[in-house]
Protein backbone atom coordinates (compact mmCIF):
# COMPACT_ATOMS: atom_id res chain seq x y z
CA UNK A 1 0.00 0.00 0.00
CA UNK A 2 0.86 3.13 -0.40
CA UNK A 3 0.85 6.28 1.95
CA UNK A 4 0.73 9.59 0.64
CA UNK A 5 2.75 12.90 2.44
CA UNK A 6 1.12 15.64 0.99
CA UNK A 7 1.07 19.69 2.00
CA UNK A 8 -1.04 21.19 3.69
CA UNK A 9 -1.65 24.84 5.13
CA UNK A 10 -0.28 23.65 8.21
CA UNK A 11 2.98 21.45 7.01
CA UNK A 12 2.73 17.77 6.11
CA UNK A 13 0.28 15.79 6.23
CA UNK A 14 -0.58 12.18 4.87
CA UNK A 15 -3.28 10.30 3.31
CA UNK A 16 -3.91 7.20 4.78
CA UNK A 17 -1.58 5.28 7.08
CA UNK A 18 -1.27 1.59 5.92
CA UNK A 19 -1.42 -1.17 9.08
CA UNK A 20 0.73 -1.21 12.06
CA UNK A 21 2.30 -3.70 10.71
CA UNK A 22 3.97 -1.53 8.76
CA UNK A 23 4.38 1.37 10.65
CA UNK A 24 8.22 1.22 10.70
CA UNK A 25 8.34 1.07 6.87
CA UNK A 26 6.10 4.24 7.08
CA UNK A 27 8.43 5.91 9.19
CA UNK A 28 11.47 5.01 7.36
CA UNK A 29 9.73 6.14 3.94
CA UNK A 30 8.79 9.62 6.00
CA UNK A 31 12.80 9.85 6.81
CA UNK A 32 13.68 9.58 3.55
CA UNK A 33 12.00 12.61 3.22
CA UNK A 34 13.53 14.53 5.80
CA UNK A 35 10.31 14.36 8.02
CA UNK A 36 9.66 12.53 11.41
CA UNK A 37 5.74 11.39 12.63
CA UNK A 38 6.49 14.15 15.20
CA UNK A 39 6.56 16.45 11.78
CA UNK A 40 3.24 15.26 10.50
CA UNK A 41 -0.33 17.88 11.01
CA UNK A 42 -2.48 16.17 9.39
CA UNK A 43 -3.28 12.25 8.58
CA UNK A 44 -6.74 12.35 6.08
CA UNK A 45 -8.32 8.71 6.09
CA UNK A 46 -10.13 7.27 2.87
CA UNK A 47 -11.98 5.00 5.16
CA UNK A 48 -10.93 2.50 8.16
CA UNK A 49 -10.36 -0.38 6.73
CA UNK A 50 -6.69 -1.81 8.34
CA UNK A 51 -4.89 -1.62 5.44
CA UNK A 52 -4.99 1.59 5.34
CA UNK A 53 -6.12 3.11 9.14
CA UNK A 54 -4.39 0.73 11.24
CA UNK A 55 -1.50 2.22 12.40
CA UNK A 56 -3.31 5.93 13.33
CA UNK A 57 -3.89 5.23 16.86
CA UNK A 58 0.44 4.48 16.75
CA UNK A 59 1.05 7.97 14.61
CA UNK A 60 -1.26 9.78 17.34
CA UNK A 61 0.48 8.09 20.42
CA UNK A 62 4.04 9.45 18.90
CA UNK A 63 2.48 12.78 18.14
CA UNK A 64 -0.58 13.37 19.80
CA UNK A 65 -0.93 17.28 18.50
CA UNK A 66 -1.86 15.17 15.19
CA UNK A 67 -5.63 15.56 13.81
CA UNK A 68 -6.78 12.20 12.61
CA UNK A 69 -10.07 13.52 9.75
CA UNK A 70 -12.76 10.57 8.89
CA UNK A 71 -16.04 9.99 8.12
CA UNK A 72 -18.65 10.25 11.05
CA UNK A 73 -19.28 6.49 10.61
CA UNK A 74 -15.82 6.05 10.74
CA UNK A 75 -14.87 7.89 13.73
CA UNK A 76 -15.74 5.36 16.54
CA UNK A 77 -14.10 2.70 14.94
CA UNK A 78 -10.65 4.75 15.36
CA UNK A 79 -11.74 5.52 19.20
CA UNK A 80 -13.31 2.00 19.79
CA UNK A 81 -11.15 -0.49 17.69
CA UNK A 82 -11.81 -3.06 19.15
CA UNK A 83 -15.20 -3.89 17.33
CA UNK A 84 -13.04 -3.81 13.94
CA UNK A 85 -10.20 -5.74 15.45
CA UNK A 86 -12.76 -8.40 16.71
CA UNK A 87 -14.53 -8.93 13.40
CA UNK A 88 -11.31 -8.73 11.26
CA UNK A 89 -9.82 -11.68 13.63
CA UNK A 90 -13.16 -13.51 12.94
CA UNK A 91 -11.90 -13.73 9.12
CA UNK A 92 -8.32 -13.90 9.46
CA UNK A 93 -7.48 -16.45 12.55
CA UNK A 94 -4.41 -16.56 13.56
CA UNK A 95 -2.51 -14.42 11.05
CA UNK A 96 -4.30 -11.38 12.38
CA UNK A 97 -1.12 -9.93 14.65
CA UNK A 98 1.34 -10.99 11.56
CA UNK A 99 -0.78 -9.08 8.80
CA UNK A 100 -1.99 -5.79 10.88
CA UNK A 101 -0.36 -5.71 14.09
CA UNK A 102 -1.38 -3.82 17.03
CA UNK A 103 -4.19 -1.94 17.01
CA UNK A 104 -4.24 1.43 19.23
CA UNK A 105 -7.27 3.47 19.92
CA UNK A 106 -7.10 7.20 18.73
CA UNK A 107 -8.47 9.46 21.76
CA UNK A 108 -11.54 11.55 20.38
CA UNK A 109 -10.02 14.54 21.12
CA UNK A 110 -7.79 14.00 17.92
CA UNK A 111 -10.44 12.84 15.70
CA UNK A 112 -12.03 15.83 13.19
CA UNK A 113 -15.23 14.55 11.32
CA UNK A 114 -15.26 15.87 7.44
CA UNK A 115 -16.92 18.36 6.16
CA UNK A 116 -16.72 19.41 2.26
CA UNK A 117 -13.03 20.85 2.67
CA UNK A 118 -10.32 19.56 5.16
CA UNK A 119 -6.70 20.45 5.34
CA UNK A 120 -6.71 22.15 1.97
CA UNK A 121 -8.36 19.17 0.02
CA UNK A 122 -11.85 18.95 -1.06
CA UNK A 123 -13.12 15.87 0.63
CA UNK A 124 -15.49 13.94 -1.46
CA UNK A 125 -18.13 11.23 -0.64
CA UNK A 126 -17.03 8.11 -2.85
CA UNK A 127 -19.10 4.98 -1.28
CA UNK A 128 -19.00 1.53 -3.25
CA UNK A 129 -16.22 -0.44 -1.71
CA UNK A 130 -17.38 0.76 1.76
CA UNK A 131 -20.25 3.30 2.85
CA UNK A 132 -18.28 5.54 4.85
CA UNK A 133 -15.30 5.70 2.22
CA UNK A 134 -14.24 9.72 0.76
CA UNK A 135 -11.69 10.90 -1.47
CA UNK A 136 -9.42 13.81 -1.69
CA UNK A 137 -8.83 16.49 -4.86
CA UNK A 138 -5.82 18.87 -4.07
CA UNK A 139 -6.05 22.17 -5.85
CA UNK A 140 -3.51 20.75 -9.19
CA UNK A 141 -5.81 17.68 -9.56
CA UNK A 142 -4.74 14.94 -7.68
CA UNK A 143 -7.46 12.65 -6.61
CA UNK A 144 -6.21 10.53 -3.42
CA UNK A 145 -8.62 8.53 -4.43
CA UNK A 146 -8.12 5.14 -1.57
CA UNK A 147 -10.04 2.34 -2.93
CA UNK A 148 -12.50 3.83 -4.94
CA UNK A 149 -10.65 4.33 -8.12
CA UNK A 150 -9.54 0.24 -7.68
CA UNK A 151 -6.57 -1.22 -7.63
CA UNK A 152 -3.24 -0.69 -10.58
CA UNK A 153 0.36 -1.07 -10.46
CA UNK A 154 1.66 0.92 -13.21
CA UNK A 155 2.48 0.32 -15.81
CA UNK A 156 0.19 -2.58 -15.80
CA UNK A 157 -3.42 -2.26 -17.35
CA UNK A 158 -5.69 -4.49 -15.58
CA UNK A 159 -7.68 -2.32 -13.12
CA UNK A 160 -9.04 -4.65 -10.09
CA UNK A 161 -11.93 -3.34 -7.94
CA UNK A 162 -11.18 -4.69 -4.09
CA UNK A 163 -14.67 -5.69 -2.58
CA UNK A 164 -14.10 -7.41 0.66
CA UNK A 165 -17.56 -7.97 2.36
CA UNK A 166 -19.76 -7.38 3.62
CA UNK A 167 -20.16 -3.16 2.58
CA UNK A 168 -20.07 -3.21 -1.83
CA UNK A 169 -22.47 -1.50 -3.33
CA UNK A 170 -21.69 -2.15 -7.17
CA UNK A 171 -24.91 0.93 -7.92
CA UNK A 172 -23.02 3.30 -5.51
CA UNK A 173 -19.60 2.62 -6.71
CA UNK A 174 -20.85 3.49 -10.61
CA UNK A 175 -22.17 6.59 -9.39
CA UNK A 176 -19.16 7.51 -7.49
CA UNK A 177 -16.75 6.84 -10.78
CA UNK A 178 -19.11 9.08 -12.59
CA UNK A 179 -18.59 11.75 -9.65
CA UNK A 180 -14.84 11.70 -10.03
CA UNK A 181 -15.26 11.87 -13.99
CA UNK A 182 -16.78 14.78 -13.65
CA UNK A 183 -13.93 16.34 -11.99
CA UNK A 184 -11.67 15.47 -14.17
CA UNK A 185 -8.57 14.77 -12.20
CA UNK A 186 -5.11 15.16 -13.74
CA UNK A 187 -3.99 11.86 -12.06
CA UNK A 188 -5.41 9.07 -9.88
CA UNK A 189 -2.80 8.52 -6.53
CA UNK A 190 -4.17 4.89 -5.74
CA UNK A 191 -3.43 3.57 -1.86
CA UNK A 192 -3.21 -0.07 -4.13
CA UNK A 193 -0.61 1.79 -6.04
CA UNK A 194 1.05 4.29 -6.97
CA UNK A 195 -0.03 7.38 -9.27
CA UNK A 196 -1.61 6.94 -12.23
CA UNK A 197 -1.27 9.25 -15.48
CA UNK A 198 -4.19 8.52 -17.46
CA UNK A 199 -7.40 8.72 -15.04
CA UNK A 200 -10.31 9.04 -17.59
CA UNK A 201 -9.16 5.92 -19.04
CA UNK A 202 -8.53 3.93 -15.94
CA UNK A 203 -11.96 5.11 -14.68
CA UNK A 204 -13.49 4.02 -17.59
CA UNK A 205 -11.98 0.36 -17.25
CA UNK A 206 -13.22 0.13 -13.52
CA UNK A 207 -16.74 0.76 -14.53
CA UNK A 208 -16.59 -1.92 -17.30
CA UNK A 209 -14.87 -4.54 -14.74
CA UNK A 210 -17.72 -3.41 -12.43
CA UNK A 211 -20.45 -4.27 -15.08
CA UNK A 212 -18.34 -7.34 -16.17
CA UNK A 213 -18.15 -9.13 -12.97
CA UNK A 214 -21.62 -8.33 -11.82
CA UNK A 215 -23.01 -9.45 -14.54
CA UNK A 216 -20.64 -13.04 -14.22
CA UNK A 217 -21.93 -13.54 -10.62
CA UNK A 218 -25.62 -13.19 -11.22
CA UNK A 219 -25.72 -15.26 -14.05
CA UNK A 220 -24.41 -18.00 -11.59
CA UNK A 221 -20.77 -18.02 -12.04
CA UNK A 222 -19.21 -19.87 -8.61
CA UNK A 223 -16.21 -18.67 -6.74
CA UNK A 224 -13.48 -20.93 -8.38
CA UNK A 225 -14.50 -19.86 -11.58
CA UNK A 226 -14.75 -16.41 -10.87
CA UNK A 227 -11.03 -17.10 -9.51
CA UNK A 228 -9.98 -18.68 -12.48
CA UNK A 229 -11.21 -16.05 -14.88
CA UNK A 230 -10.14 -12.77 -12.80
CA UNK A 231 -6.66 -14.55 -12.97
CA UNK A 232 -6.69 -15.01 -16.47
CA UNK A 233 -7.74 -11.45 -17.29
CA UNK A 234 -5.06 -10.43 -15.45
CA UNK A 235 -1.89 -12.71 -16.94
CA UNK A 236 -3.55 -11.80 -20.76
CA UNK A 237 -2.18 -8.29 -19.78
CA UNK A 238 1.10 -9.45 -18.59
CA UNK A 239 0.74 -9.26 -14.80
CA UNK A 240 3.91 -10.54 -13.22
CA UNK A 241 3.01 -13.35 -11.33
CA UNK A 242 3.13 -12.26 -7.73
CA UNK A 243 0.40 -9.83 -8.82
CA UNK A 244 -1.70 -12.04 -9.20
CA UNK A 245 -0.83 -14.17 -6.35
CA UNK A 246 -1.76 -11.61 -3.73
CA UNK A 247 -5.34 -10.44 -5.23
CA UNK A 248 -8.06 -11.18 -2.92
CA UNK A 249 -10.15 -12.60 -5.44
CA UNK A 250 -11.92 -15.07 -3.29
CA UNK A 251 -12.85 -11.92 -1.24
CA UNK A 252 -13.58 -10.09 -4.11
CA UNK A 253 -16.25 -12.76 -5.22
CA UNK A 254 -17.91 -13.29 -1.48
CA UNK A 255 -17.98 -9.50 -1.65
CA UNK A 256 -19.81 -9.25 -5.05
CA UNK A 257 -21.83 -12.48 -4.20
CA UNK A 258 -23.58 -10.94 -0.79
CA UNK A 259 -24.36 -7.68 -2.93
CA UNK A 260 -25.96 -9.40 -5.79
CA UNK A 261 -27.73 -11.42 -3.02
CA UNK A 262 -29.34 -8.63 -1.31
CA UNK A 263 -29.69 -6.16 -4.11
CA UNK A 264 -31.97 -7.60 -7.19
CA UNK A 265 -30.71 -6.65 -10.57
Amino acid sequence: MGAYVVETPDGPGLVDCGPASTFSALKAGLDERGLSVQDLRHLLLTHIHLDHAGAAGLLVRENPELRVHVAEEGAFHLTFPEVLEFGAREVYGAQFDELWGELVAVPEANVDVFEEHVAGFEAIATPGHAPHHFSFLDDEGTLYAGDAAGMRTEPERFVLPPMAPPDVDVAAWQRTISELEARRPSCLALTHFGLVPDPLDHLATLRERLTDWETAVRNGMTQQEFVEKVRAEVRALGAPPTFVEVLPLAQTYDGLKLYCEQVPA
